[in-house]
């Protein structure tokens, strides 16, 4: 399945994230730190969606309370909730 997320308080416009059961198989950032965003999907491509968000959760950029890992794992919360 294939979920649309659009993050709050950083440079990133929209997070695609296709999930199969509980796998995230692709994350897709428009807009951010390229490299970054390219880096963090690539990363978590494969992994379990429990263990993505606690690795994600709570990492901060520049002083924002926030940062697009932080974003993903917010909507991967997001997924579990519907999903479940």
């Amino acid at each position: 399945m294939v979920y649309k997320y659009n993050p709050v308080g950083v440079c990133s416009m929209e997070i695609t994230i296709e999930v199969e059961g509980n796998i995230i198989k692709s994350v897709k950032f428009l807009g951010g730190c390229s490299g970054n965003t390219q880096g963090v999907a690539s990363l978590i491509a494969g992994m379990d969606i429990d263990e993505a968000i606690n690795r994600l959760k709570g990492i901060d950029c520049a002083g924002r309370g926030t940062s697009c890992p932080d974003q993903l794992s917010k909507a991967l919360e997001q997924i579990k909730k519907e999903t479940a």
